[in-house]
């Protein structure tokens, strides 16, 4: 059965979700990478870009996400049109992932970006990392160098960071720096192996 042992890892955009990921991976966790899927699934359409799309969203033999990215957030209709082609797949590559990982019968981490916004996983626990609203900015802006107004609509374009924080079953607090956030998921991953004592 899948979905069992899972526990969902999702954030906000520049709230830090995938160096958490990593930490998490060498602490010992299993983490299935939503986003990672995604990127390879969106790498095997070309075709189905170029043709939904149009060619200046391809780039040789693989997608510009970046440029594909830009109109996808500035176009509704067209971001419909690739949520409903991708989410289908990555769930279908997900839950057989996951089916996997329930065999050894201890939690494992699925990162999903859009966990509370989309409710596609019947996943009852979850861990949230947090980073206030204004650090998230910050972050957004030097990271991608996008102007405020943009980063500001991508933001906007989530859950509110505070209101995932009330959903989460775990926090990990990313709002200071690398040590504090390494030292966050010390103690989640302690406690998870705490309360699954074979």
């Amino acid at each position: 059965m899948a979905y069992e042992y899972a526990i969902a890892l999702t954030g906000g955009i520049a709230t830090g979700k995938s160096t958490v990921a990593s930490l998490l991976a060498l602490n010992g966790m299993r983490v299935i990478d939503a986003d990672t899927i995604s990127h390879e699934i969106l790498d095997d359409s070309v075709e189905w870009v170029r043709e939904t799309f149009g060619s200046e969203y391809v780039n040789g033999t693989k997608v510009d996400r970046t440029k594909l990215g830009s109109y996808i957030f500035s176009h509704p209709a067209a971001k419909k049109t690739l949520e409903e082609y991708l989410h289908p797949k990555i769930q279908a590559e997900i839950q057989k992932r996951s089916e996997k990982q329930d065999e050894f019968q201890f939690p494992y981490l699925i990162d999903i970006p859009l966990f509370f916004e989309n409710s596609n996983y019947p996943i009852k626990e979850s861990v949230v990392v947090y980073t206030p609203e204004d650090i998230q900015l910050e972050r957004f802006v030097k990271r991608n160098g996008y102007s405020k107004e943009e980063s500001l609509k991508r933001i906007a374009s989530q859950m509110p960071i505070d209101k995932k924080k009330e959903k989460a079953t775990w926090i990990i607090d990313n709002s200071k720096n690398l040590k504090h956030l390494q030292n966050e998921v010390e103690q989640f991953v302690e406690k998870i192996k705490e309360i699954y004592k074979k």
